[in-house]
């Protein structure tokens, strides 16, 4: 089926940020802006050098495309390219400043509650069409949701901030189909260092950096940032905004289990009832999409 290199693109992105918690883990001496900087420089940095040097043509392109459309979608391709570098800003931003100030714990629930408001808002703003089922999914991860931030509100409030602002640049690329996928990502993350820069400058940067600390941040920003940011994207032009934001969801999983079998820490039962609602919705959430498969494919067999 023409779908599934979108659900590939997509299971590979969230697969990938998933392991990132174990590259982090081998920086722990260097303070989470100091990775965000350097991460988000040389991210930006590879990208402009991979368009201008390695795919001239495709910009060349690209450039073409871009003036042969209209005024009005012209206003519109850049106006919601720089809204979607304000909010990867924004979210790279208040991660690093509820990771720093706040807890770990408010970073991990924001992807828990990414995907619900991701759904949410895919129906509101985009009018994408749940399923009863579907609803049912999103209620069964809100209860995961609100299980895991008892007794602590004001984590479940700056999660709320994180995933409301990732959730917005998901659905704005839904409206963002016409232009090269790469070159959208490289113009996204260029404004939002463009936005960020100023907290570079101000930011008094102490620690030492160190041969290995510039050798992760060089497998940060290719294998953790720009490839996956990629493929999430370009999943997104074959995938609508409901079915991408659902899988965020690998990403704590993926965390979950690496928490309990490899950096041996220890399960609650409120934790583990939680992240059980969770698979359960995820799999209750995509039954509709697989029926719909199916008799897609009777209905093409019997033709």
């Amino acid at each position: 089926m023409p779908t599934a290199k979108y659900y590939i693109s997509v299971i590979s992105a969230f697969t990938i940020w998933g392991f990132f918690s174990v590259v982090l883990k081998s920086l722990d001496d260097f303070t989470a802006f100091d990775i965000l900087s350097y991460r988000s420089l040389l991210s930006a940095a590879i990208m402009m050098v991979i368009t201008l040097f390695l795919r001239p043509k495709t910009l060349k392109k690209s450039k073409e495309l871009f003036f042969s459309f209209e005024k009005k979608t012209q206003y519109r391709i850049i106006g919601i390219n720089i809204l979607s570098g304000f909010f990867l800003a924004l979210n790279w931003y208040i991660f690093i400043y509820v990771m720093n100030n706040v807890s770990v714990s408010a970073t991990s629930l924001a992807y828990l509650i990414c995907p619900i408001l991701t759904m949410v808002l895919a129906y509101i703003i985009l009018k994408e069409k749940l399923f009863k089922l579907q609803w049912f999914s999103v209620i069964l991860s809100l209860i995961a949701c609100l299980l895991l931030s008892m007794g602590n509100f004001m984590d479940l409030f700056y999660s709320m901030v994180i995933a409301f602002s990732y959730a917005l640049y998901l659905i704005l690329q839904r409206k963002n189909q016409e232009m090269d996928r790469f070159l959208v990502l490289t113009v996204q993350i260029f404004f939002a260092v463009i936005l960020l820069f100023p907290f570079f400058m101000t930011y008094d940067f102490q620690t030492v950096k160190t041969p290995f600390f510039y050798k992760m941040i060089g497998l940060i920003a290719v294998v953790f940032t720009i490839i996956p940011m990629f493929l999430n994207i370009y999943a997104l032009k074959g995938l609508p905004s409901s079915i991408v934001g659902v899988f965020i969801y690998l990403n704590p999983i993926i965390n979950f289990f690496l928490a309990i079998f490899y950096f041996k820490e220890e399960l609650t039962l409120l934790q583990g009832l939680s992240y059980l609602l969770i698979i359960v919705s995820i799999i209750i959430f995509n039954i509709p999409a697989l029926k719909h498969r199916i008799h897609r494919r009777r209905a093409t067999h019997i033709q």
